[in-house]
């Protein structure tokens, strides 16, 4: 392997930091292409995931927030007014709810084995 083909862990983190601040300042200026490439797959892996937890939140909070409230609404509440059916989807979700609908889940129906 030679000095270009070897991939420096910090190289490729202080990439993806560039790349997810989108601050070219912190681009090392020593990179190699190795180093670029693989910090372009780790990001675009890293983006691929967030989205996948990001539309998994989305579709839990749409099955939180079943209806309007006049005043914010406990998470007890929240879980009152599901519609049945809603606490097993939840229960696939529960890595993507909240905290406190965590809380509430597993205070209901324990937490899920993961």
């Amino acid at each position: 392997m030679t000095e270009t083909d070897r991939i420096r862990p910090e190289v490729v983190d202080a990439i993806v930091v560039a790349l997810t601040t989108t601050d070219p300042a912190g681009l090392p200026a020593d990179a190699t292409r190795a180093e670029k490439d693989a910090a372009q797959d780790l990001f675009f892996t890293r983006t691929a995931a967030e989205r996948g937890l990001r539309d998994r939140q989305s579709r839990a909070w749409e099955l939180l927030l079943t209806r309007n409230y006049d005043e914010p609404p406990t998470w007890a509440r929240l879980f009152d007014d599901l519609p049945v059916g809603a606490e097993t989807e939840l229960g696939e979700l529960y890595d993507a709810l909240p905290e406190g609908a965590q809380v509430e889940y597993a205070r209901r129906h324990g937490a899920p084995a993961s």
